[in-house]
């Protein structure tokens, strides 16, 4: 079965990332590069052991483009939205024997190499994927 892996940040993480003043602690470079090198370890882990469908990372949430409707017509929202609201951050989809074995795979992210503010808070969701209606029913 397949599972989706979401992460999610702010857009004051994507400042803070990218050495932007965002009144707290800050990442360096070094941060940033073995926060990159822990990510690609882990892709390509997966990668060969089978499991790695596909991952993205997103870029920040104030490229970020909401549509809605009002009144039956279509309503665009660009971001940025507020900078401590979280939003995904980007994705995994692996094929695993089961729901155990994709939570025990996003498990792993919580080593990824981060200042600690950042580690404190961070988390990630694993969500089954359905192929089709039935499985919603289902």
């Amino acid at each position: 079965m397949k599972y989706m892996i979401l992460t999610y940040a702010s857009q004051q993480d994507y400042d803070g990332m990218a050495g932007k003043d965002t009144g707290g602690p800050a990442w360096t470079g070094e941060d940033f590069a073995a926060m990159g090198a822990f990510m690609e370890k882990f892709n390509q882990d997966l990668a060969e052991s089978g499991e790695l469908v596909e991952t993205r990372a997103l870029a920040a949430p104030v490229l970020t483009r909401r549509l809605g409707s009002k009144e039956g017509a279509a309503v665009v929202t660009d971001g940025p939205y507020a900078e401590t609201q979280e939003v995904l951050a980007g994705y995994w989809i692996v094929e695993c024997d089961s729901f155990d074995r994709a939570t025990e795979i996003a498990a792993q992210l919580a080593n990824t190499p981060a200042p600690e503010h950042i580690r404190a808070t961070a988390y990630a969701d694993v969500r089954p994927i359905v192929e089709g209606q039935e499985e919603l029913l289902g």
